[in-house]
């Protein structure tokens, strides 16, 4: 269940972006941009620490999207397990995100970017074998991305809680990856890919 604090910090960090939105005519499509507008003047920390939070959120926040929509549209039962894994252990590193945010004074996106909203409009015109190619597809590309993110972050974060978290997770990011890899060979292969197990899940 997550605390009064969590849930204040998420009303404050929606209406923050929102806010902005109002005022220069923005969309919630840049959401992201917005944050990082709004870090430049309020975050404690550095810029590139900042970024890397924001970027990092924005992520998180993609994954979850995207593990609901192949929860529905997966046929692969194996796809669907893994949609659902990348759900929880999203959602609770996004959870740990955010308290160090808050600490932080760095405003997340409430919303994915419009890169990874455009990402998700692209798989909901898909179904079928097409739809669960696709998507597996896409989770090797953003979690190749996230790897590099958050290898960075881990070697070069100056702020520590940050640094810890990029370090705490990289693991996670880096099974996601493999695991994606995986269950798109096996279909290319028609073998089966492992299967996914309760230990599977090593979020901190």
């Amino acid at each position: 269940m997550k605390t009064l604090t969590q849930l204040s910090l998420g009303f404050f960090l929606a209406c923050s972006v929102l806010a902005c939105n109002s005022n220069n005519g923005r969309t919630a499509d840049d959401s992201v941009e917005q944050a990082q507008d709004v870090n430049d003047t309020t975050a404690t920390v550095k810029m590139e620490d900042s970024e890397f939070a924001v970027k990092a959120a924005d992520a998180s926040l993609a994954e979850v999207q995207l593990g609901k929509l192949a929860l529905e549209r997966a046929t692969d039962q194996r796809i669907k397990d893994y949609a659902q894994l990348m759900i929880d252990d999203h959602n609770k590193a996004n959870d740990e995100l955010m308290t160090i945010a808050a600490n932080k004074n760095i405003t997340l996106p409430p919303v994915p970017s419009e890169d990874h909203a455009a990402n998700m409009r692209d798989l909901q015109q898909k179904s079928g074998a097409d739809f669960d190619r696709a998507y597996l597809d896409r989770m090797v590309r953003d979690h190749n991305n996230a790897v590099s993110l958050f290898e960075g972050a881990s070697k070069g974060a100056a702020d520590p809680d940050l640094k810890n978290f990029a370090t705490k997770t990289l693991p996670t990011l880096q099974l996601h990856h493999e695991k994606a890899k995986e269950l798109r060979d096996s279909m290319d292969t028609g073998e089966n890919a492992p299967g996914l197990t309760p230990d599977t899940k090593i979020v901190p």
